[in-house]
């Protein structure tokens, strides 16, 4: 889907690491919500509360998901899960577009 439509988006970003990653938050009338991000390279830990789908629109990245050892690369396109409450490591390789669903 390259758009939503009959949303809210809340004003105020998100900003993380310094500034190189951030996100605005986008609220769906029947109450779910997605960011929509970008992170510059770098090497960036994130935690979790709910379970994530994280679709990369354009960029490549390499994620080290919990319970694995080896890292997954990941280009725009494509797509990942992170369960709830759990931490995960991007490595973000080239500016990175992404679009993040939170699942309940």
């Amino acid at each position: 889907m390259p758009e939503f439509n009959n949303v809210s988006v809340v004003k105020k970003a998100n900003v993380y690491f310094g500034g190189n990653v951030s996100s605005r938050t986008i609220r769906f009338a029947d109450g779910s919500v997605k960011t929509l991000g970008f992170m510059l390279p770098g090497e960036y830990i994130f935690n979790t509360a709910d379970k994530e789908l994280m679709e990369i629109i354009d960029g490549e990245l390499d994620v080290l998901l919990p319970g694995t050892d080896a890292w997954l690369s990941v280009s725009g396109g494509q797509a990942f899960d992170v369960p709830a409450n759990a931490k995960f490591t991007v490595n973000i390789k080239t500016a990175t577009d992404y679009c993040c669903s939170f699942i309940k």
